[in-house]
């Protein structure tokens, strides 16, 4: 078996009608009735909840984008692919899914892989027409005990736990993310045109990643 790191950086829904879609599905809390209330309600709070509501998209695979992948084969160089336009989000993942074909017998390697990246990059995949790789090293409905997959927040805390990238390189002693760019930061920062920053802040993720993923290797695991 091979293993394929990677690491992915999403984005929110950038369409036109995206925040007009948030503002429509903005309600008050349940406890406010009154007609006048609910008017002064939406007043005060519904352009905060809208916009917060379209933050949220960034995880949602059919809603949100791809900004960026990384990953690396092995020891390999660690590659990457942005999307600085959204045109060019089919063509980030195909080259990605084009690594992972390249291994007859990859095992994907990730800090919460099952839980976010693989299902996110399959809805794109489904939204954007790009060929999924073979079902043997990419699976459609990711489990625990996938043995295409080895997710290190698994690997530490269980399927039913969870541990942040952080806080397992602090614990193995692995320079964690530090003072630099971190995932709340991203939209903003592809926003801003940011894209080199993104691109290095996802390769350095894949990098802990292999670091923490030795640890168990080097454990037996």
């Amino acid at each position: 078996m091979t293993f394929v790191y990677f690491d992915i950086e999403t984005i929110p829904a950038q369409d036109d009608a995206a925040l007009e879609r948030a503002y429509a599905g903005v309600k008050p809390p349940a406890n406010i009735k009154k007609p006048e209330s609910i008017e002064k309600w939406m007043n005060e709070n519904a352009e905060a909840a809208a916009i917060e509501a379209l933050g949220k998209t960034s995880f949602d695979g059919g809603r949100g984008h791809v900004c960026t992948i990384a990953w690396a084969i092995e020891d390999g160089e660690i590659m990457s692919a942005h999307v600085n336009d959204l045109d060019n989000e089919s063509y980030a993942i195909s080259m990605f899914f084009d690594a992972v074909r390249s291994q007859s017998r990859a095992v994907l390697v990730g800090h919460n892989i099952l839980g976010f990246d693989i299902p996110f990059l399959t809805k794109r995949a489904v939204v954007l027409g790009v060929k999924l790789p073979f079902s043997s090293s990419w699976p459609r409905d990711p489990k625990p005990w996938e043995k295409s997959c080895q997710d290190t927040m698994i690997m530490w805390a269980g399927g039913r736990g969870t541990v942040s990238m952080n806080d397992l390189c602090d614990i193995f002693g692995i320079p964690g993310k530090g003072d630099g760019m971190h995932g709340s930061e991203v939209a903003q920062a592809w926003a801003d045109g940011r894209h080199d920053e993104i691109a290095e802040y996802c390769r350095e993720d894949v990098m802990r990643t292999r670091e923490m993923h030795r640890r168990f290797i080097a454990a037996g695991w």
